[in-house]
């Protein structure tokens, strides 16, 4: 078996954190893709460029980047895929690393890996992030039968499941395929596994810095983010588009 990582990022200021892990990457994984937003700085990335098994490219929208990650995943290989959203998966390596690696043995021995948070993980994001997102968690931990965390930015898949997803999938609303691909991959026959880490903590306190953010940083970061009032607007939003997109997954006629 072999595995792929397939990311999207917008940079904040992570590049060199990344490079940093680069060495623990391509120990596991035979394959990086990152998938970078059309206004990308490309000063941002150019350190990348020449590193050993990374791909770069960028999409022509922004919301097509999620789809795209794993589309250029299946030009790869690779057995199993794992699709992260690059910000929190530099957290991870960099603070639970072995964690980490425990988890990228798992993704390999299933189809399809919800990887969610621990309530510890959850104690680190601001109150307009969970109360939005345990909305649309619960409707399809109901509607799947299961406990699922949908929005932790993480999930693992075997080729055959990424090739139904990308069958039955279509670019755009790429928030919405924190609901889409794991019902996709339920219509499909693929059994949803869950798997709860601690390193999938609220990541956004450790943009512009050359380190992951300590707990306190990250209850100060959180505390001013649900003191805007368009922070909850916004997760609102994106609560209902994961929904949205669930359940019109739900009713796709299927090829």
């Amino acid at each position: 078996m072999s595995i792929t990582l397939t990311c999207t990022w917008n940079p904040r200021g992570e590049t060199s954190r990344l490079l940093g892990i680069y060495p623990q990457l391509i120990e596991l994984y035979t394959r990086i893709i990152i998938v970078l937003p059309p206004a990308v700085d490309l000063s941002q990335v150019e350190a990348l460029t020449t590193l050993g098994k990374v791909t770069l490219e960028i999409s022509p929208h922004w919301s097509w980047g999620r789809y795209l990650t794993l589309k250029k995943a299946l030009e790869t290989d690779a057995t199993h895929f794992h699709y992260a959203d690059m910000d929190r998966l530099v957290r991870w390596v960099e603070t639970q690393p072995q964690e980490w690696r425990q988890t990228i043995k798992f993704i390999q021995q299933y189809d399809c890996v919800v990887i969610g948070r621990t309530e510890k993980a959850w104690d680190t994001h601001p109150h307009a992030l969970w109360k939005t997102e345990e909305i649309s968690n619960q409707v399809f931990s109901y509607l799947l039968g299961q406990p699922l965390d949908l929005s932790a930015g993480s999930k693992g898949f075997s080729r055959a499941a990424v090739e139904f997803i990308l069958d039955n999938s279509q670019p755009g609303r790429a928030l919405g395929t924190d609901a889409e691909w794991i019902v996709m991959a339920h219509r499909g026959g693929f059994r949803i596994n869950s798997l709860l880490v601690d390193g999938l903590d609220w990541e956004s306190a450790d943009r512009f810095q050359d380190h992951a953010a300590g707990k306190q940083a990250q209850r100060h970061a959180a505390s001013d983010y649900d003191a805007e009032a368009q922070n909850w607007e916004a997760r609102v939003q994106i609560a209902l588009e994961i929904v949205e997109s669930g359940l019109k997954a739900l009713q796709r006629t299927l090829k």
